[in-house]
């Protein structure tokens, strides 16, 4: 082999071959764990043999042919180099001793006939007085006891003869005739030698030979900890290292454990005591070594032996494999029934042995049938807690077992409620296939309470109107029975219907008393009461603070569990549409990413949603885009049943923002579910829809989509601005068809539902108000919408805002302000990409002049009263104007304009720089 670790080994060996050259014979009995080099280190005797004239002849006995008499010794007779008459002679005393074997039996005394024994050793001895012999035989514990009794008898001869007789055995294993071992030992001239695994500097040095230095460099540690100085395992990982390289062109950047590894991790238990490969494949099964001995039926005794035999072979490290590819290696090799017997076996040991249901479970999924009374409530027991552990899969794994399991019906129905929504968190489509057995089952009066609920959530999802319609009724009859955590589900339905679902709350359980009965259930419900009320009086009466504060709380003491995610949703949503982003992103954010920890795509996908509708009302369309499409890719379009008008909405209102007709046109071209105009999933499309047409020039259609909108949210009581502002956009469209009164009477109306905390909905209308007012009126009124949108945070809009008021300036010919403007505008515009407004302002007069952001650590150089000054004249507000707002003298102004200049080191009004904004110090 070449290698330090076997230097001395082979030095033994050599000077054993050096005594048959000179007529003294050897015996050498080589041992060792299973396959830790006797094989490669037997090659070598075979090859130094040959380099000093002698003869070898090798053998490699096997356990299939344990029974066939003669089998190891015919293969020594066939390798050696014998004249034909002595061949002819060697293979008629072979069959003789086979037949006479066959006939006594194995349990004989006498095998075969001593005189065939002395003569086929002769045969042997002969050929050694012709050239010194080295006989080789590999595995020689699966050597039949006929082959054993004659290699004994020669062993014996060997001392006078020029002979060197190499025989390797398994540290573990038994011979077939138990005195073969133990007269070898017995004889003066045999010695033994064992073999021990490499260490990290021999498989270093083993990988250095067969591949490179650098690449045993890089991985020696790993490929050792891999093999456990095993030579056949780290061979086989550079065949697998080899075999990458081929495949990919470059090598891999960690150790490879592949095929090549895998057929090696077997080749060592094949070779093995069988009871070594049962622990082995006990092991793979149960993941540990506590409960083998019940898993296996054999002593303690027995099994720590085979562990020992395990990592002697480089298999095991400690009580568990070195590498989970032994694990899988092993499991591959194990016949699949005996594998699921296995599993089966290993069930009832976790179970008994109190185990997490978990566990259990894993074993239940993959073994043959069990039929005991504790494996349904088990499954259930585990998905509930893989539920809560953020493991999805694994939760519906098991409940999909449970359910075919599952014998008595009302039992089963309650399983697939769970499946139902535990397969939601993954894909809300998937769950389809249960919807027709629940909706069955409610009219055979077998599924109540809340069951009745997650299946109408389904059914609306999926746009089956008419058939959620026929199980709310059910739930309607059976509000005098239910509990009070099924009334409270039954609260947060009708108010979730109300904001969601308006057509259908005529067919809604209408439970009274919500507040009374809010106390009287589980936090949980509570929450989710508490959520949805918020979110129902956000849209339907505008923003209660006291709601908001709570809902805040809400959000802070939240977790994406097994039933929270619409109490999270319902808060987030109230937060959004009354315009509280600062609580709404971060909590968002937050929820999003344990979603993404706990593999929820489908929660993952809503809550990206949200987060889109959120970055639309900040006027951040990149990320409005970036979010949407999360949303949409996270599950297919096709999964999002009616709900696909939320994210589908925010990528059409970022991408017409930005300019993006094309793409727009695109997802306008997808079909989508007629009855999503049912609902406010539809109102948010025909929005985007509309401002699509909008800024496409299509006045007309655009039109109509708004006052569809706007005639469902009136007729649904929903008609707040916080929710859509439609007549602010309806009012704009008639102004661009000439329809100035038309547009007048809409953005009155507009500005007047507009409550006081309405920002980002009475800046809005006041920039269209500009649009309809006269010329002089126009840049007070934009100058206060610009403040408002500021204030509101949506940073599109207020582009918009700048660039009216850019055009009104120019109208009235004040250049200079309208320049001034120009150069917040357009930076405005560019944080939204806003690619139609930027190059509408670059075709300005003097598009160079654009005031240069400062840093904010120059800007703190300003005392409160600059900053405030600056702001206002940064607006292109007049010294006048700003002395009159802030109650100061037109003398205080152009003092603090004088050291603003010579803080920011700039020389007139239009260079203040954009960092210098509108805060919540500048009031009316």
């Amino acid at each position: 082999m070449g290698l330090i670790e076997r230097q001395e080994e082979l030095a033994a060996l050599e000077s054993l071959l050096a005594n048959a050259v000179l007529s003294r014979g050897r015996i050498a009995l080589v041992s060792g764990a299973v396959a830790t080099g006797k094989s490669s280190l037997l090659r070598s005797v075979a090859e130094q043999a040959i380099e000093l004239g002698a003869l070898a002849v090798s053998a490699t006995a096997s356990l299939m042919e344990r029974d066939l008499p003669l089998g190891v010794l015919r293969q020594l007779v066939q390798d050696a180099p014998l004249v034909e008459t002595d061949r002819e002679r060697a293979m008629a005393l072979l069959e003789e001793g086979t037949q006479a074997a066959s006939v006594v039996g194995s349990d004989a005394d006498q095998l075969i006939d001593a005189q065939v024994v002395h003569s086929l050793c002769t045969v042997l001895l002969d050929l050694s007085e012709r050239c010194p012999l080295v006989i080789v035989v590999d595995d020689v514990h699966h050597a039949d006891r006929a082959s054993l009794l004659c290699l004994a008898y020669l062993a014996r001869r060997a001392r006078n003869a020029r002979i060197v007789a190499v025989f390797a055995h398994s540290d573990r294993m038994r011979c077939a005739d138990a005195y073969f071992e133990t007269d070898l030992l017995r004889q003066p001239h045999c010695r033994r030698l064992q073999l021990s695994p490499l260490s990290p500097e021999g498989v270093e040095e083993l990988m250095a030979e067969r591949l490179d230095e650098e690449a045993a460099g890089r991985f020696a540690k790993e490929w050792y900890a891999l093999s456990g100085g095993n030579p056949l395992l780290a061979g086989a990982l550079v065949d697998d290292y080899r075999e990458f390289l081929r495949a990919v062109g470059e090598p891999p950047v960690e150790p490879v454990a592949g095929d090549q590894f895998g057929q090696a991790v077997l080749s060592c238990l094949q070779r093995g005591h069988p009871q070594t490969m049962q622990v082995a494949r006990g092991l793979a099964v149960l993941g540990e070594t506590d409960g083998l001995d019940r898993l296996l039926d054999i002593p303690l005794i027995d099994i720590s032996r085979e562990l020992l035999s395990l990592s002697a072979a480089g298999l095991v490290a400690g009580r568990d494999f070195r590498h989970q590819a032994i694990c899988r290696a092993v499991l591959a090799g194990t016949d699949p029934q005996e594998r699921m017997d296995l599993h089966r076996k290993a069930a009832k040991v976790t179970h008994d042995a109190g185990m997490t249901p978990c566990v259990v479970a894993d074993h239940l999924l993959q073994a043959s049938k069990l039929e005991d009374p504790w494996v349904l409530p088990t499954l259930e027991e585990a998905a509930m807690n893989a539920l809560r552990g953020g493991q999805v899969e694994s939760a519906v794994a098991y409940l999909r077992l449970a359910w075919r399991e599952c014998t008595d019906e009302q039992h089963r129905l309650k399983i697939t409620t769970m499946l139902v929504r535990a397969e939601w968190r993954i894909n809300p489509a998937a769950p389809a296939g249960h919807l027709a057995e629940l909706a069955e089952a409610v009219n055979r009066g077998s599924l109540h309470g809340g069951d009745i609920i997650v299946l109408a959530r389904a059914l609306l999802w999926h746009g089956r109107f008419d058939d959620a319609r026929d199980v709310l009724e059910q739930l309607s009859d059976e509000r005098e029975s239910v509990d009070h955590e099924t009334l409270a589900e039954m609260v947060v339905a009708q108010l979730w219907l109300r904001v969601t679902y308006p057509p259908l709350l005529a067919g809604a359980p209408r439970p009274t008393g919500r507040r009374a009965l809010a106390g009287m259930v589980s936090v949980a419900v509570n929450r989710r009461v508490e959520a949805t009320l918020a979110l129902a009086e956000v849209l339907t009466r505008g923003p209660r603070e006291e709601s908001l504060n709570a809902v805040e709380r809400i959000l802070e003491d939240s977790h994406l569990d097994e039933m929270s995610m619409d109490t999270v949703e319902n808060a987030l949503l109230a937060l959004t549409y009354a315009g509280r982003f600062d609580c709404a992103v971060p909590a968002c954010d937050m929820f999003s990413a344990e979603a993404m920890s706990r593999q929820a795509p489908s929660r993952q996908a809503r809550l990206a949603a949200i987060r889109a509708e959120i970055a639309i009302r900040q006027g951040d369309m990149p990320a409005a885009a970036h979010h949407a499409r999360i949303a949409l890719d996270t599950i297919p379009m096709s999964s999002w049943g009616v709900a696909i008008g939320g994210p589908l909405s925010s990528l059409i209102i970022a991408l017409t923002a930005m300019g993006k007709y094309d793409a727009v046109r695109e997802y306008l071209d997808r079909p989508v579910p007629e009855t999503m105009f049912q609902t406010r999933y539809g109102l948010h499309y025909l929005y985007a829809r509309g401002r699509y047409s909008l800024a496409n020039e299509y006045f007309a259609l655009a039109l109509r989509d708004f006052q569809r909108c706007g005639e469902l949210m009136v007729t649904w009581n929903l008609d707040t601005p916080g929710l859509i502002p439609w007549r602010a956009d309806a009012g704009e469209a008639c102004l661009r068809m000439g329809h100035l009164e038309e547009a007048r009477e809409l953005i009155e109306t507009q500005l007047g539902l507009c409550g006081a905390d309405s920002r980002r909905g009475k800046g809005i209308a006041l920039r269209l108000q500009a649009a309809v007012s006269e010329p002089a009126r126009r840049p007070a009124l934009l100058r206060q919408a610009t403040e408002y949108l500021q204030m509101a945070g949506d940073r599109y809009e207020l582009a918009r805002a700048l660039f009216d008021l850019v055009e009104a300036y120019d109208a009235l010919g004040e250049y200079r302000r309208a320049r001034t403007i120009a150069g917040r505008a357009q930076a405005a515009a560019r944080e939204c990409r806003a690619e139609p407004m930027i190059s509408a302002l670059s075709r300005a007069d003097d598009p160079s002049v654009v005031p240069a952001p400062l840093p904010s650590e120059l800007i703190g150089v300003l005392s409160d009263a600059e900053r405030r000054v600056a702001a206002l004249a940064a607006a292109g507000y007049a010294n006048r104007e700003i002395a009159a707002r802030l109650y100061i003298t037109l003398s205080t102004v152009e003092q603090h304009l004088t050291r603003t200049y010579r803080k920011l080191n700039i020389s007139r009004r239009v260079d203040l720089p954009l960092v210098v904004e509108f805060d919540d110090q500048v009031e009316h």
